[in-house]
């Protein structure tokens, strides 16, 4: 076999335009992926609250925004100290890389911990995945996205573990896209009429 047509490795596969993606270019398909099936729930949730704007109107007046905007704002501020940690990483500093990803990480888990409370209110006051489609849409979506948290926080303390640039700017992607899905699912379910 050819030795300069072999790959060693060390040597980074070629993916074409996601080579130059911070990170391991699969996580950038996994994103990819997750962005779509997302943005599919989200499309189906148009679609629902089109034929039924009245229902869905009233039953998102019973949401608890105030949980809402302290998940964003918990979310948001992980999402920075996420950032910081990949900046450490760059700098080659351990330390700090874990005491960025930890810090992301408890707010990731407060994130958690008001949606547990967000979910157990709505369960007080009677409403569950069948309650509706508006709440049928509501616990599917924002479950799924909250599974997408769990799953963040374990890449985060992977990768903290780790705290090499390549692994550091891989978990923050992944991090970043679970900020990012949730500016998206917050108004959609909470502000827009």
């Amino acid at each position: 076999m050819n030795a300069a047509t072999t790959q060693t490795a060390d040597a980074p596969a070629e993916w074409g335009p996601l080579s130059a993606l911070p990170g391991h270019p699969l996580m950038w398909v996994l994103i990819a992926s997750e962005l779509a099936v997302f943005g599919l729930a989200l499309l189906g949730y148009a679609g629902a609250r089109a034929q039924n704007p009245l229902a869905f109107a009233l039953e998102q007046d019973s949401l608890n925004r105030l949980a809402g905007v302290a998940n964003t704002a918990l979310l948001l501020t992980s999402g920075y100290f996420a950032a910081r940690a990949n900046q450490a990483a760059h700098a080659g500093d351990a330390t700090r890389t874990r005491l960025w990803l930890a810090a992301a990480s408890a707010l990731g888990l407060g994130f958690l911990v008001v949606k547990g409370f967000e979910y157990a209110g709505e369960f007080a006051a009677g409403h569950d995945i069948d309650s509706s489609p508006f709440f049928t849409l509501y616990f599917l979506v924002t479950g799924f996205h909250a599974l997408h948290v769990v799953l963040g926080l374990i890449i985060l303390g992977i990768v903290g573990r780790l705290a090499t640039k390549t692994a550091v700017e891989t978990g923050t992607a992944f991090w970043h896209m679970v900020d990012l899905i949730w500016l998206v699912v917050f108004p959609v379910f909470y502000l827009m009429r």
